[in-house]
């Protein structure tokens, strides 16, 4: 293979997603996407192509630097595509607070403001600038971008980005930031391939996966979204409790004697579905279990979306569009039919074949608003925008 080739990072918690994109005349095209799971050894990449797809088993282990194991995944890159030029690394990096409203080519001082930025996203932000710091070790001479999640919500007006709070928290920066700003942005394009009208109206995204907020969007900008200060803001998730009122905080504290870290512990990874249902994380086994308190998680899940949505619908004026992506957005037909149902009174209205199949627009006839399922494509934002920085 020949010609230049763009690699994108998109870590998790405890994942590395990567993809690869040939550089073409319309653009970034895919090769291939790969993910390595941290938490198992050995450590093995699994690769999708194009037709296939397979385990590729790795040597090296997980080092705090990552050195050994992005070294191999680079060389085995290399080899496996007969990589000529590699012209560029595209990242995700979650929070690029009040600095950063689009991609930006690393620096030592673009660095130094994603790293100044930890404290306001301490699971995830680490673990992109020690991709970066291996990539810059590793290939000293590569470009690097930084794509940022916060990025696609500065829009939003400061009525919207404001707590309640006293004013001087606000400019230091306690405030509405909003994520998954990536897949909306994706997500916005997309609708204005498939549905023109509608996206020039106001939408409401639902990114719902393990992670899951709301975005309302009007004219393909974003105005609003579920999740503001942290990842933990918004609607439940899979081991995150959603919005909660900060005098539970106060009084696991003081009353119950609880440590920072672990209610920190607790409200990142114990609960959301886990914790309500005691069960499982995943949605996937809560819809086939029969014990009741598996059906009370989903349903207050479902729930915490429409009145989310509902809120949102406040701050664009009214509702002409709901898009449902991500992992369980795209492929659980039961949980869209139970947010759709409590949003009746707005006008939605399901065809439940469609909705069944997973069809692109599940309206009925006479649905007062559009509703769609789109599936997202972070790593193709992320490329693109690693492609107008170089």
């Amino acid at each position: 293979m020949s010609g230049p080739i763009v690699l994108t990072f998109n870590p998790g918690s405890s994942t590395i997603k990567l993809a690869l994109f040939a550089i073409g005349t319309h653009g970034p095209r895919p090769l291939a996407k790969g993910v390595v799971d941290l938490r198992h050894l050995p450590l093995t990449l699994r690769v999708e192509e194009e037709t296939s797809a397979f385990d590729v088993v790795l040597k090296a282990t997980v080092s705090d630097d990552l050195h050994a194991l992005i070294d191999e995944i680079l060389a085995w890159i290399e080899n496996h595509f007969s990589v000529n030029e590699l012209c560029a690394v595209g990242h995700r990096v979650v929070h690029g607070g009040d600095r950063f409203d689009g991609p930006a080519l690393v620096s030592d001082d673009v660095l130094a403001a994603i790293e100044a930025l930890v404290p306001l996203a301490p699971l995830h932000q680490p673990q992109s600038i020690r991709l970066i710091r291996a990539v810059s070790h590793l290939r000293p001479g590569l470009r690097q971008v930084a794509s940022f999640d916060t990025a696609f919500h500065r829009s939003q007006s400061d009525l919207v980005r404001r707590f309640a709070l006293p004013r001087e928290l606000f400019d230091q920066g306690i405030k509405h930031y909003g994520f998954h700003g990536l897949s909306y942005k994706f997500i916005a394009s997309r609708i204005q391939e498939l549905a023109p009208d509608t996206a020039a109206g106001r939408v409401i995204v639902a990114h719902l996966g393990s992670g899951a907020s709301l975005c309302g969007l009007a004219a393909g900008v974003s105005r609003d979204t579920s999740m503001s200060f942290s990842t933990l803001d918004g609607i439940p998730m899979a081991t995150r409790c959603g919005a909660l009122d900060p005098g539970v905080i106060i009084h696991l504290l003081k009353q119950r004697g609880l440590g920072v870290e672990d209610i920190e512990d607790m409200l990142y990874h114990r609960s959301g579905l886990l914790g309500i249902s005691g069960i499982s994380a995943d949605s996937r086994d809560l819809i086939s279990s029969k014990d009741p308190r598996a059906r009370e998680a989903l349903e207050l899940f479902a729930f915490r979306i429409a009145r989310e949505t509902a809120a949102i619908t406040v701050a664009l004026g009214g509702l002409d569009g709901i898009v449902f992506t991500a992992g369980i957005g795209e492929h659980q037909p039961e949980i869209r039919a139970a947010i759709c149902k409590h949003l009746g009174w707005l006008g939605v209205v399901i065809d439940a074949a469609a909705n069944a199949r997973n069809a692109t627009r599940i309206e009925a006839a006479g649905s007062k608003v559009v509703v769609m399922i789109v599936p997202t494509d972070e790593e193709q934002v992320i490329a693109r925008e690693a492609l107008s920085i170089i």
